[in-house]
Protein backbone atom coordinates (compact mmCIF):
# COMPACT_ATOMS: atom_id res chain seq x y z
CA UNK A 1 0.00 0.00 0.00
CA UNK A 2 1.44 3.39 -1.03
CA UNK A 3 1.71 6.62 0.94
CA UNK A 4 -1.37 8.13 -0.75
CA UNK A 5 -3.51 5.15 0.27
CA UNK A 6 -2.24 5.34 3.87
CA UNK A 7 -2.81 9.08 3.94
CA UNK A 8 -6.38 8.63 2.69
CA UNK A 9 -7.13 6.10 5.41
CA UNK A 10 -5.63 8.30 8.08
CA UNK A 11 -7.86 11.22 7.20
CA UNK A 12 -11.02 9.17 6.65
CA UNK A 13 -13.96 10.24 8.86
CA UNK A 14 -14.78 6.55 9.30
CA UNK A 15 -11.40 5.79 10.96
CA UNK A 16 -12.65 6.19 14.58
CA UNK A 17 -15.61 3.96 13.83
CA UNK A 18 -13.36 1.31 12.24
CA UNK A 19 -10.90 1.57 15.12
CA UNK A 20 -13.69 1.08 17.63
CA UNK A 21 -15.09 -1.93 15.82
CA UNK A 22 -11.61 -3.47 15.46
CA UNK A 23 -10.97 -2.84 19.16
CA UNK A 24 -14.14 -4.61 20.19
CA UNK A 25 -13.48 -7.53 17.84
CA UNK A 26 -9.89 -7.83 19.03
CA UNK A 27 -10.86 -7.86 22.69
CA UNK A 28 -13.46 -10.56 22.11
CA UNK A 29 -10.98 -12.67 20.19
CA UNK A 30 -8.35 -12.28 22.90
CA UNK A 31 -10.71 -13.48 25.62
CA UNK A 32 -11.84 -16.46 23.56
CA UNK A 33 -8.25 -17.57 22.90
CA UNK A 34 -7.19 -16.98 26.51
CA UNK A 35 -4.34 -14.66 25.49
CA UNK A 36 -5.71 -11.65 27.31
CA UNK A 37 -6.97 -11.30 30.90
CA UNK A 38 -10.64 -10.59 31.34
CA UNK A 39 -10.08 -7.19 32.98
CA UNK A 40 -7.96 -6.02 30.06
CA UNK A 41 -10.55 -7.37 27.67
CA UNK A 42 -13.29 -5.38 29.38
CA UNK A 43 -11.18 -2.24 29.13
CA UNK A 44 -10.65 -2.92 25.45
CA UNK A 45 -14.35 -3.46 24.88
CA UNK A 46 -15.27 -0.25 26.67
CA UNK A 47 -12.66 1.78 24.79
CA UNK A 48 -13.60 0.34 21.43
CA UNK A 49 -17.33 0.79 22.05
CA UNK A 50 -16.75 4.38 23.11
CA UNK A 51 -14.89 5.18 19.92
CA UNK A 52 -17.59 3.52 17.86
CA UNK A 53 -20.42 5.41 19.59
CA UNK A 54 -18.60 8.74 19.26
CA UNK A 55 -18.01 8.14 15.57
CA UNK A 56 -21.65 7.23 15.03
CA UNK A 57 -22.77 10.39 16.81
CA UNK A 58 -20.51 12.53 14.64
CA UNK A 59 -21.78 10.82 11.49
CA UNK A 60 -25.41 11.33 12.58
CA UNK A 61 -24.80 15.00 13.33
CA UNK A 62 -23.18 15.48 9.91
CA UNK A 63 -26.14 13.80 8.19
CA UNK A 64 -28.63 15.95 10.08
CA UNK A 65 -26.72 19.10 9.14
CA UNK A 66 -26.70 18.05 5.47
CA UNK A 67 -30.44 17.30 5.54
CA UNK A 68 -31.12 20.69 7.10
CA UNK A 69 -29.02 22.39 4.40
CA UNK A 70 -30.86 20.54 1.61
CA UNK A 71 -34.20 21.40 3.19
CA UNK A 72 -33.28 25.08 3.21
CA UNK A 73 -32.24 24.89 -0.45
CA UNK A 74 -35.53 23.25 -1.47
CA UNK A 75 -37.57 25.77 0.53
CA UNK A 76 -35.59 28.66 -0.97
CA UNK A 77 -36.24 27.26 -4.45
CA UNK A 78 -39.96 27.06 -3.70
CA UNK A 79 -39.94 30.69 -2.55
CA UNK A 80 -38.14 31.75 -5.73
CA UNK A 81 -40.64 29.89 -7.91
CA UNK A 82 -43.50 31.46 -5.95
CA UNK A 83 -42.10 34.96 -6.47
CA UNK A 84 -41.43 34.32 -10.16
CA UNK A 85 -44.88 32.83 -10.65
CA UNK A 86 -46.50 35.88 -9.06
CA UNK A 87 -44.43 38.29 -11.16
CA UNK A 88 -45.42 36.45 -14.34
CA UNK A 89 -49.08 35.85 -13.57
CA UNK A 90 -49.94 39.46 -12.79
CA UNK A 91 -48.95 41.01 -16.17
CA UNK A 92 -50.17 37.95 -18.06
CA UNK A 93 -53.58 38.20 -16.40
CA UNK A 94 -53.78 41.86 -17.41
CA UNK A 95 -52.83 40.99 -21.00
CA UNK A 96 -55.41 38.23 -21.08
CA UNK A 97 -58.07 40.54 -19.66
CA UNK A 98 -57.34 43.14 -22.35
CA UNK A 99 -57.43 40.45 -25.04
CA UNK A 100 -60.79 39.23 -23.74
CA UNK A 101 -62.23 42.75 -23.96
CA UNK A 102 -60.93 43.15 -27.49
CA UNK A 103 -62.31 39.76 -28.45
CA UNK A 104 -65.75 40.69 -27.09
CA UNK A 105 -65.70 43.79 -29.28
CA UNK A 106 -65.98 46.24 -26.34
CA UNK A 107 -63.67 48.88 -27.91
CA UNK A 108 -65.20 48.30 -31.33
CA UNK A 109 -65.69 45.57 -33.94
CA UNK A 110 -62.68 43.58 -35.14
CA UNK A 111 -61.85 42.29 -38.56
CA UNK A 112 -61.69 38.49 -38.95
CA UNK A 113 -57.87 38.59 -38.97
CA UNK A 114 -57.78 40.74 -35.83
CA UNK A 115 -60.20 38.36 -34.11
CA UNK A 116 -57.98 35.42 -35.01
CA UNK A 117 -54.88 37.12 -33.62
CA UNK A 118 -56.66 38.11 -30.41
CA UNK A 119 -57.79 34.49 -29.96
CA UNK A 120 -54.17 33.32 -30.28
CA UNK A 121 -53.01 35.90 -27.70
CA UNK A 122 -55.75 34.82 -25.30
CA UNK A 123 -54.97 31.11 -25.66
CA UNK A 124 -51.22 31.58 -25.24
CA UNK A 125 -51.70 33.76 -22.15
CA UNK A 126 -53.95 31.12 -20.63
CA UNK A 127 -51.34 28.43 -21.34
CA UNK A 128 -48.50 30.38 -19.71
CA UNK A 129 -50.68 31.22 -16.68
CA UNK A 130 -51.44 27.49 -16.34
CA UNK A 131 -47.70 26.77 -16.53
CA UNK A 132 -47.06 29.25 -13.70
CA UNK A 133 -49.72 27.54 -11.59
CA UNK A 134 -48.25 24.11 -12.31
CA UNK A 135 -44.72 25.22 -11.44
CA UNK A 136 -45.95 26.78 -8.22
CA UNK A 137 -47.85 23.65 -7.18
CA UNK A 138 -44.94 21.35 -8.00
CA UNK A 139 -42.40 23.53 -6.15
CA UNK A 140 -44.57 23.64 -3.03
CA UNK A 141 -45.05 19.87 -3.06
CA UNK A 142 -41.32 19.21 -3.49
CA UNK A 143 -40.49 21.61 -0.65
CA UNK A 144 -42.91 19.87 1.68
CA UNK A 145 -44.95 23.07 1.97
CA UNK A 146 -48.05 21.56 0.43
CA UNK A 147 -50.33 19.50 2.66
CA UNK A 148 -53.60 18.03 1.35
CA UNK A 149 -56.71 19.31 3.14
CA UNK A 150 -58.48 16.04 3.69
CA UNK A 151 -62.23 15.72 4.01
CA UNK A 152 -64.94 13.20 3.17
CA UNK A 153 -65.19 13.15 -0.63
CA UNK A 154 -67.51 11.41 -3.07
CA UNK A 155 -65.22 10.76 -6.04
CA UNK A 156 -68.22 10.16 -8.33
CA UNK A 157 -69.47 13.71 -7.65
CA UNK A 158 -65.99 15.12 -8.29
CA UNK A 159 -65.75 13.18 -11.57
CA UNK A 160 -69.21 14.41 -12.63
CA UNK A 161 -68.27 18.05 -12.00
CA UNK A 162 -64.99 17.72 -13.93
CA UNK A 163 -66.69 16.00 -16.89
CA UNK A 164 -69.35 18.75 -17.03
CA UNK A 165 -66.62 21.40 -17.01
CA UNK A 166 -64.76 19.59 -19.82
CA UNK A 167 -67.77 19.19 -22.11
CA UNK A 168 -67.31 22.64 -23.69
CA UNK A 169 -63.70 21.90 -24.64
CA UNK A 170 -64.63 18.48 -26.02
CA UNK A 171 -67.52 20.00 -27.96
CA UNK A 172 -65.12 22.39 -29.69
CA UNK A 173 -63.15 19.37 -30.87
CA UNK A 174 -66.33 17.38 -31.62
CA UNK A 175 -65.29 14.77 -29.08
CA UNK A 176 -67.67 12.58 -27.13
CA UNK A 177 -67.12 12.30 -23.35
CA UNK A 178 -69.01 9.82 -21.16
CA UNK A 179 -69.11 9.09 -17.43
CA UNK A 180 -69.90 5.81 -15.69
CA UNK A 181 -70.19 5.74 -11.89
CA UNK A 182 -71.51 3.23 -9.36
CA UNK A 183 -74.96 3.79 -7.86
CA UNK A 184 -73.37 4.30 -4.45
CA UNK A 185 -69.76 5.44 -4.04
CA UNK A 186 -68.24 5.20 -0.55
CA UNK A 187 -66.77 8.48 0.64
CA UNK A 188 -63.01 8.59 1.11
CA UNK A 189 -60.59 10.96 2.84
CA UNK A 190 -59.14 13.23 0.14
CA UNK A 191 -58.52 16.83 -0.84
CA UNK A 192 -61.33 17.56 -3.33
CA UNK A 193 -59.50 20.44 -5.05
CA UNK A 194 -56.43 18.27 -5.67
CA UNK A 195 -58.54 15.40 -7.01
CA UNK A 196 -60.28 17.88 -9.35
CA UNK A 197 -56.87 19.07 -10.56
CA UNK A 198 -55.58 15.52 -11.11
CA UNK A 199 -58.69 14.42 -13.03
CA UNK A 200 -58.79 17.65 -15.06
CA UNK A 201 -55.17 17.10 -16.08
CA UNK A 202 -55.95 13.56 -17.25
CA UNK A 203 -59.02 14.65 -19.22
CA UNK A 204 -57.17 17.58 -20.81
CA UNK A 205 -54.40 15.21 -21.80
CA UNK A 206 -56.91 12.72 -23.24
CA UNK A 207 -58.62 15.48 -25.24
CA UNK A 208 -55.32 16.67 -26.72
CA UNK A 209 -54.41 13.20 -27.90
CA UNK A 210 -57.84 12.22 -29.17
CA UNK A 211 -58.67 13.05 -32.76
CA UNK A 212 -61.53 15.29 -33.80
CA UNK A 213 -64.70 13.25 -33.44
CA UNK A 214 -63.06 10.81 -31.02
CA UNK A 215 -64.27 9.62 -27.65
CA UNK A 216 -63.20 9.85 -23.99
CA UNK A 217 -64.65 7.55 -21.35
CA UNK A 218 -64.42 8.18 -17.59
CA UNK A 219 -65.31 5.41 -15.16
CA UNK A 220 -65.34 5.38 -11.37
CA UNK A 221 -65.27 1.95 -9.71
CA UNK A 222 -65.27 0.65 -6.16
CA UNK A 223 -62.38 -1.76 -5.50
CA UNK A 224 -61.21 -3.71 -2.45
CA UNK A 225 -58.69 -1.05 -1.41
CA UNK A 226 -60.81 2.03 -2.14
CA UNK A 227 -61.72 3.82 -5.37
CA UNK A 228 -60.37 3.46 -8.91
CA UNK A 229 -60.82 6.02 -11.67
CA UNK A 230 -60.27 5.15 -15.35
CA UNK A 231 -59.78 7.72 -18.13
CA UNK A 232 -59.76 6.09 -21.57
CA UNK A 233 -59.34 7.72 -24.97
CA UNK A 234 -59.33 6.27 -28.48
CA UNK A 235 -56.53 8.53 -29.68
CA UNK A 236 -53.09 7.85 -31.11
CA UNK A 237 -51.74 6.07 -28.03
CA UNK A 238 -48.04 6.09 -27.19
CA UNK A 239 -44.92 4.29 -28.26
CA UNK A 240 -42.74 2.47 -25.73
CA UNK A 241 -40.30 5.40 -25.63
CA UNK A 242 -43.08 7.92 -25.04
CA UNK A 243 -44.46 5.69 -22.29
CA UNK A 244 -41.04 5.53 -20.61
CA UNK A 245 -40.75 9.33 -20.51
CA UNK A 246 -44.38 9.88 -19.57
CA UNK A 247 -43.96 11.24 -16.04
CA UNK A 248 -40.89 13.38 -16.72
CA UNK A 249 -41.13 17.15 -16.41
CA UNK A 250 -41.59 19.28 -19.53
CA UNK A 251 -42.11 16.19 -21.69
CA UNK A 252 -45.23 15.97 -23.84
CA UNK A 253 -46.29 13.01 -25.88
CA UNK A 254 -45.51 14.75 -29.18
CA UNK A 255 -42.86 17.33 -30.09
CA UNK A 256 -45.45 19.93 -31.10
CA UNK A 257 -48.20 18.99 -28.69
CA UNK A 258 -49.79 21.79 -26.70
CA UNK A 259 -49.52 21.64 -22.93
CA UNK A 260 -46.72 22.25 -20.45
CA UNK A 261 -45.44 18.74 -19.85
CA UNK A 262 -46.13 19.18 -16.11
CA UNK A 263 -49.75 18.01 -15.90
CA UNK A 264 -49.03 14.30 -15.60
CA UNK A 265 -46.12 14.89 -13.22
CA UNK A 266 -48.36 16.88 -10.89
CA UNK A 267 -51.18 14.34 -11.26
CA UNK A 268 -48.85 11.53 -10.20
CA UNK A 269 -47.62 13.58 -7.24
CA UNK A 270 -51.19 14.38 -6.14
CA UNK A 271 -52.28 10.74 -6.29
CA UNK A 272 -49.21 9.59 -4.36
CA UNK A 273 -49.78 12.31 -1.73
CA UNK A 274 -53.11 10.59 -1.08
CA UNK A 275 -51.46 7.19 -0.75
CA UNK A 276 -52.69 6.02 -4.14
CA UNK A 277 -50.98 5.01 -7.37
CA UNK A 278 -51.34 5.77 -11.07
CA UNK A 279 -50.85 3.40 -14.01
CA UNK A 280 -51.15 3.62 -17.78
CA UNK A 281 -52.07 1.11 -20.44
CA UNK A 282 -51.30 2.32 -23.96
CA UNK A 283 -50.47 1.03 -27.39
CA UNK A 284 -49.44 3.10 -30.38
CA UNK A 285 -52.48 3.86 -32.57
CA UNK A 286 -54.82 2.05 -30.17
CA UNK A 287 -55.60 4.66 -27.50
CA UNK A 288 -54.63 5.06 -23.85
CA UNK A 289 -56.14 4.30 -20.46
CA UNK A 290 -54.96 6.04 -17.30
CA UNK A 291 -55.97 4.42 -14.03
CA UNK A 292 -55.44 5.90 -10.60
CA UNK A 293 -56.46 4.46 -7.26
CA UNK A 294 -57.26 6.18 -3.96
CA UNK A 295 -57.32 4.29 -0.66
CA UNK A 296 -60.65 3.98 1.12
Amino acid sequence: MGWKELSGIATSPRLPLLTGVIGVAGAVAAVLTGTWPATAAVAGLVGGAGLAVAAMRRATAAQQAELARLGELVERRAEQVTALSHELRTPLSMIKGAADLLGEGSPGPLTPDQQRFITIVDQQCAQVIALCESLLTQAKIEAGLFTPRLEQVDVSVVARDVVIAMRALCAERKQRITLDTPQVTPHIQADPMLIVQALTNLLSNASRFTTVGGGIDVRVAVIDTGIAVYVTDDGAGMTREQRRRLFQRFVTGRPLADGTGLGLVITKTIIELHGGSIMVDTTSMHGTTFLFTLPG
